[in-house]
């Protein structure tokens, strides 16, 4: 069994699909039919590029190109977190960055040394895939928990305060801000955890289904994806949190509002 290629003309039908979606956001009047388009523009170009390049690295297959590209991919998930989340790049980035890092190469590094065969450790055509599908989750989690950290500490600073006031230390005053910031993080991958075969069949599993693998084959690697992005995700929120902290409070122990990107008021 092979995959089934897609020709040019095929795909561009496609994107007839999209008239639903631009439908309804005529038909409500939506703000975002300019950011839509210039959306699937990107996805499209972005796509195309990536495409060339990593066959240009599966071709080359060399362990040290395959790094840099991982690290590339780290870098723009780093930016693309602290803009989501409203936050002053230069006050996360170095800390995010190294959080994003372990939290993608433990699980990474595990599951191409120990789940797969020993001669696929250092091949691109298992690393970078792997790499992206653990990334894409971390990025999402941490966006979700960074924001709900520091603006929730922001709005609630007074119970922050009050908890100071009252003897607890900054950890002890902190610790229920990050503990549903983790909380806020995770639930959406234990909920996917939780469903992954019932509700949906997910893109690795379908990804080896539709390249000529069977339905055993295709479980046994989403399984094993599933628990390195729990993984991955538990690692960069919980290090997202505690490493960008030490930046982003004052000497007294409150929150450098300096940290947002409209001066505090996001």
């Amino acid at each position: 069994m092979t995959i089934i290629d897609i020709a040019p003309w095929r795909l561009a039908m496609a994107y007839f699909l999209l008239a639903i979606p631009l439908g309804v956001i005529l038909w409500q009047r939506i703000p975002i039919l300019s950011s839509s388009l210039l959306a699937v523009v990107r996805m499209t170009l972005q796509l195309v590029f990536v495409g060339f390049y990593l066959q240009f690295i599966f071709d080359l297959n060399n362990p040290w190109v395959t790094g840099a590209w991982v690290v590339i991919m780290i870098a723009v998930a780093d930016v693309s977190i602290a803009r989501g989340c409203g936050l002053r790049l230069k006050r996360l980035a170095g800390a995010l960055f190294l959080a994003l890092l372990i939290g993608t190469l433990i699980p990474l590094v595990f599951f191409v040394f120990f789940v797969l065969q020993v001669h696929t450790t250092l091949n691109a055509q298992y690393v970078i895939p792997i790499s992206g599908m653990i990334l894409g989750n971390c990025l999402r989690a941490d966006m979700i928990g960074i924001r709900t950290f520091y603006h929730s500490l922001k709005k609630s600073e007074k119970i922050y305060h009050l908890s100071l006031a009252q003897g607890a230390g900054m950890r002890e005053a902190l610790s229920p801000f990050i503990r549903d910031a983790c909380q806020a993080a995770l639930a959406p991958t234990v909920a996917t955890i939780s469903t992954i075969g019932l509700v949906s069949l997910p893109g690795m599993m379908t990804g080896v289904i539709l390249g000529g693998g069977d339905p055993m084959t295709a479980i046994k690697y989403q399984i094993a994806i599933m628990i390195s992005i729990f993984t991955g995700t538990a690692l960069t929120v919980i290090l997202a949190i505690h490493l960008t902290a030490f930046k982003n409070f004052t000497p007294f122990g409150t929150l450098d509002r300096s940290l947002f990107q409209t001066g505090g008021e996001h």
